[in-house]
């Protein structure tokens, strides 16, 4: 029995090496892009519900972009707060900031898919670029940074979206692992000319790449996938490119306690059940081959079963694993991830399968 557990095992890693190498390697060891400006007319648009504090420190960032020709659209979607009146400021204060004002719909209350349609529509310029209200920009080349991509043919930029790092804290190690290997895969996918998702913190598309799909119809009853939904229905090797100059980041206030953080990531892993099927099966035999390297690897060695072997298969993998999330997260500006990496990788293996499980049971919270 022990033979055929020792061979599923060297099958296991077999996979988890074409992932690093033959998939993420492709981002892991790409070449550094240089920004070439474009000066494309962009309107920049925020979806708010609730949102008072973030947008005040926020939408000044926004607005003091070093970009010849873009527009701020500030999308109120009736908020109970002072959000709203906090956006009326702002556009009395910036000539370039446009407000919409969503009111409850019956048919769609409480969905931002349907704020977004309505802040797309009433934008002026062809090019969007989108991030949340709670997201700040890197520098002020953002807006140049993300749109120097863009050409005839490509017209979607999927961009990093990380999260602010905190000393001396074990779950923000974990949430910004998480988000690292998240880029790592949609990057390297979309390279490999099979881009399935985007994130809604930083994310540019031409508006009629938009209208080619209807917008959100095909799935506006899903309450969450503005961004990673809509990229996997519109996006394809053809139209689809990617940005990691440092300058294109945009970075979020990251949760700081674990059972916020549990919620978020529960509507994020929901949402992906909707993804096409070869999306959803490499996504799926991800995660399976990380589950069983580990179980299998504890198997193996409780029972002293071939032991040389088995650590010999385990530095290896430790060792082209380290070696791609090491250079991926240079990119990415997340250089200490790589020290925790063996330490976190762990953790959030438990925290999927705990979010798995918990998500057969209940529905998570989306936007309300």
């Amino acid at each position: 029995m022990l033979i055929y557990i020792f061979y599923f095992f060297i099958a296991i890693v077999v996979v988890q090496l074409f992932y690093y190498l033959g998939v993420f390697g492709k981002f892991a060891f790409a070449k550094p892009q240089q920004i070439k400006p474009k000066n494309l007319p962009v309107s920049v648009i925020v979806c708010a519900k609730n949102e008072e504090e973030n947008v005040k420190k926020y939408v000044p960032i926004l607005a003091q972009q070093d970009y010849p020709d873009f527009e701020i659209v500030l999308i109120d979607d009736a908020s109970s707060d002072e959000t709203l009146e906090v956006f009326e400021e702002f556009e009395k204060e910036f000539s370039n900031i446009r407000l919409v004002k969503v009111e409850n719909n019956e048919a769609f209350w409480g969905n931002k898919k349907y704020a977004l349609t309505l802040g797309i529509k009433a934008a002026k310029k062809d090019y969007l670029l989108f991030t949340d209200a709670d997201c700040f920009p890197s520098s002020k080349d953002w807006i140049t940074s993300m749109t120097s991509h863009f050409t005839m043919n490509k017209t979607i930029v999927l961009g990093y979206g990380g999260y602010e790092k905190v000393e001396r804290s074990f779950l923000n190690k974990i949430i910004r692992f998480e988000t690292v290997l998240t880029a790592i895969q949609y990057f390297s996918w979309a390279k490999m000319g099979l881009p399935y998702m985007g994130v809604g913190r930083n994310l540019a598309y031409k508006k009629e790449e938009f209208f080619n799909v209807n917008g959100f119809i095909d799935h506006i009853q899903i309450r969450s996938g503005d961004d990673d939904l809509f990229i996997n229905q519109a996006a394809n090797k053809t139209n689809t490119t990617i940005s990691y100059t440092p300058e294109s980041f945009t970075y979020s206030k990251p949760k700081t306690t674990y059972k916020e953080w549990f919620t978020q990531k529960r509507r994020h892993i929901s949402t992906a059940e909707h993804y096409k099927f070869f999306d959803k099966m490499q996504l799926g035999l991800f995660f399976i081959s990380q589950l069983f390297f580990f179980l299998l690897v504890i198997v193996l060695l409780a029972f002293q079963f071939q032991w040389i072997a088995v650590l010999a298969i385990l530095a290896t993998r430790y060792t082209v694993v380290w070696t791609v999330i090491g250079f991926s997260a240079g990119k990415l500006k997340e250089k200490d991830i790589k020290i925790w990496f063996p330490v976190v990788e762990i953790a959030l293996i438990l925290t999927q399968i705990n979010i798995f499980i918990t998500n057969i049971f209940s529905k998570p919270v989306y936007w309300k």
